[in-house]
């Protein structure tokens, strides 16, 4: 089954500027956990942010669960984001907010704003938000203040919260690039290993090749703005990865 399908995507930040992403083709399916890899500067995080139109597209069209991500008015985009996860690099968590409220923050989509001011969520979510902080290792941390976290157990919290809004679709925004080697691998098998569980289909962008070669089942490898690699991990070659980087200045 798909659930995301990308066809002639195109994007530039402004009528004048140079385009980022020059007609992007492809598709996830239902069991992918995908990666996008490539030098910087080839468009991997504006791939991922064009997706739910964080980044709004110039042309193409973007399938998310049967709807048309290009053509959704702003109650129907946000309607749509509540089935779509992120997990970012930068964690984006509140600072000053407990790991047990930064995790409720992921039903904020579906609970109204006095309830959540409030803290005033649903039994059922206080529970699940309990399964995930215990599923990634946090169960002894629920009342520390974010900040108080190492970057590991940060973006741990991150993909709890993500989890909270039981996504269909997760999208990594370079989980790993504040993480140092083996905390990277420890938060990729994480959340691989979640996203086989749950059933949840995943596009990452990493910088990563090993790393991306070691948990995705199949790889995007870009340039540019072009894709230059699209197949199942097992199938990429070092002639695949030395067209994909040709450009980069080492």
């Amino acid at each position: 089954m798909t659930v995301l399908s990308v066809t002639g995507l195109k994007v530039r930040y402004s009528a004048k500027g140079p385009e980022i992403l020059k007609g992007i083709d492809f598709e996830v399916k239902s069991d992918d956990f995908l990666a996008i890899i490539g030098p910087s500067g080839a468009g991997k995080s504006t791939l991922i942010r064009a997706v739910n139109r964080l980044v709004e597209p110039t042309a193409g069209e973007i399938i998310l669960l049967d709807h048309n991500v290009c053509d959704l008015n702003a109650k129907q985009l946000r309607e749509l984001r509540r089935n779509v996860g992120m997990i970012f690099q930068e964690f984006n968590l509140i600072n000053r907010m407990s790991v047990m409220d930064n995790v409720l923050s992921g039903r904020l989509g579906y609970t109204g704003n006095m309830r959540s001011l409030f803290r005033m969520f649903p039994k059922e979510d206080v529970d699940q938000a309990l399964y995930y902080l215990d599923r990634v290792g946090l169960s002894d941390h629920i009342n520390k203040r974010a900040d108080e976290l190492s970057g590991g157990q940060r973006q741990r919290v991150g993909i709890a919260r993500a989890l909270m809004q039981r996504p269909k679709l997760l999208l990594l925004d370079e989980p790993t690039s504040a993480l140092d080697p083996k905390i990277s691998r420890e938060v990729m098998g994480l959340i691989r290993d979640i996203a086989r569980e749950l059933k949840v289909p995943a596009l990452c962008n990493i910088h990563d090749v090993q790393l991306a070669k070691e948990f995705c089942n199949r790889i995007i490898g870009m340039q540019d703005g072009y894709k230059k690699f699209d197949g199942a991990t097992e199938t990429l070659k070092d002639s695949d990865l030395e067209e994909i980087y040709a450009m980069e200045v080492l």
